[in-house]
């Protein structure tokens, strides 16, 4: 065989080599890009069941105070009405939304105590005050393990070569409400 046939299979075969590699990594990244993908499903999915689980446990929380508390409708109807806009939400985004309102309602309805001192002292309240507190601890766990999973995401998306091959970033990350910002004032 001549020289110039073997100059040629030599760059062939390193071009075929370099198409391999650049094959490889798209399906490497790819593959990985699918678990990433997967595990903020899963979190954003943990994150959807306690968002419903508090969401069945405030019908009781309301009408335990209700029966103590007739006049304050105003706050029942924002709490209705956050609730069922958290139910409708559709996707992350829209519910991260729906649930700083309702975060916002609640916090009216639990500074209802100050005003009804006999409704502290209820059972049924307390009860289900604690069931409340344990859930909101429930979704901050389950809030805390999506936004690390989307990061975790979104930093292997714009890692180089990754950045090459067209994933896109996911930016629902779950962030303190504008209520959460700002300190309740306490009387005594």
């Amino acid at each position: 065989m001549s020289k110039g046939l073997w100059i040629a299979l030599g760059v062939v075969g390193v071009f075929v080599l370099a198409l391999l590699m650049v094959f490889g990594s798209y399906v490497s990244a790819k593959n990985q890009m699918v678990t990433k993908d997967e595990a903020v499903k899963a979190a954003w999915s943990d994150v959807d069941v306690q968002l419903q689980r508090r969401a069945d446990l405030i019908p009781n929380l309301v009408e335990t105070v209700k029966g103590f508390t007739k006049e304050e409708s105003t706050v029942f109807g924002d709490i209705a009405n956050a609730r069922a806009g958290m139910l409708n939400a559709q996707g992350p985004a829209a519910k991260i939304a729906a649930n700083g309102q309702l975060d916002g309602a609640l916090g009216r309805l639990l500074l209802l105590t100050e005003n009804y001192p006999q409704l502290r002292s209820s059972e049924q309240f307390m009860r289900l005050q604690d069931e409340l507190a344990g859930t909101e601890n429930r979704i901050g766990v389950a809030r805390r393990r999506y936004n690390e999973s989307l990061r975790d995401y979104n930093t292997f998306v714009r890692q180089f070569p990754n950045s090459l091959w067209g994933f896109h970033e996911n930016n629902a990350f779950f962030e303190a409400s504008e209520s959460a910002r700002t300190a309740p004032s306490v009387k005594f």
